[in-house]
C-alpha cells in the first residue's frame, strides 16, 4: 500500500516520514496553515532519503509559480486540480498527479493515477468512500480527506485503493507533524493492507 506524508513544513516531519519508510512527501504552495515556500520545500527535500518521492501540491496555481516551484524545488510529481492541468504548461519529464474532488465531475479518459478527496483539501473532510471505490475499480486511486489511525484501516476495506494520503491526521496542530501520529498511522495502514492480501 503506496503512502504519502502530506503538507511536510519541517525537518523532523521529513526524519519522521523516512523513519516510517513511506513512498513520497509533499510540500504545500496553496494557501494553509502547510504552506511553504518553494526555497524552504528545496531545503526539506533535501534531507528526505534517497528514492522517496517529492510532491509538488498546488491548487489553482498561476504559471509563474509553477515555473519557480519546479524550477527551485525539481519534484517528482506536481499535483494539483485535474481542471488545472489544461491550462498550465509543466515540462513534459514531471510525472502528475491529477486530484479529483467528489460532487465533480471524473476527467475522461481517467488519468493512469489520481488523488481524491473532498471538495475542500486540508479541513479534514473525509472524502466519499464508496465514490472512491468505484473509481478506484477504473485508475489507479490514493485516497486521501480525513484519513487518521483510527479510520484509515476502515477506509482501506470499503475503497481497496492503490494508496493513501494523509496530512492533518498525523498532526498535533495544523501544520506541525507529530512522529509519533506518522509511526501509528503507517502501522495502521500496512496491517490493513496485509489483512487484505489474506482475506481479499
Amino acid at each position: 500500500m503506496w503512502i504519502k506524508i502530506c503538507g511536510i513544513t519541517g525537518a523532523d516531519a521529513v526524519a519522521a516520514a523516512a523513519a516510517a519508510n513511506v513512498d513520497a512527501i509533499g510540500f504545500v504552495f496553496a494557501p494553509s496553515p502547510r504552506q511553504v515556500t518553494p526555497g524552504q520545500a528545496a531545503q526539506l527535500a533535501a534531507l528526505a532519503p534517497p528514492g522517496m518521492l517529492r510532491f509538488a501540491v498546488a491548487q489553482h496555481p498561476l504559471q509563474m509559480k509553477v515555473d519557480e516551484i519546479c524550477r527551485t524545488l525539481r519534484p517528482d510529481y506536481f499535483q494539483t486540480d485535474f481542471e488545472d492541468l489544461r491550462e498550465l504548461r509543466i515540462a513534459p519529464a514531471l510525472k502528475l498527479l491529477p486530484v479529483v474532488r467528489f460532487g465533480r465531475k471524473a476527467p475522461q479518459p481517467m488519468p493512469p493515477r489520481i488523488l481524491f478527496e473532498g471538495p475542500m483539501s486540508g479541513i479534514g473532510e473525509i472524502a466519499d468512500w464508496g465514490r472512491a471505490a468505484e473509481l478506484a475499480q477504473q485508475t489507479e486511486l490514493i485516497l486521501a480527506g480525513g484519513l487518521n489511525a483510527d479510520n484509515v484501516g476502515e477506509a482501506i476495506r470499503a475503497v481497496r485503493p492503490f494508496g493513501v494520503d494523509v496530512s492533518g491526521g498525523v498532526e498535533s496542530e495544523p501544520g506541525v507533524k507529530d512522529p509519533r501520529k506518522i509511526e501509528q498511522f503507517v502501522r495502521a495502514v500496512r496491517d490493513a493492507a496485509a489483512r487484505l492480501e489474506t482475506d481479499p
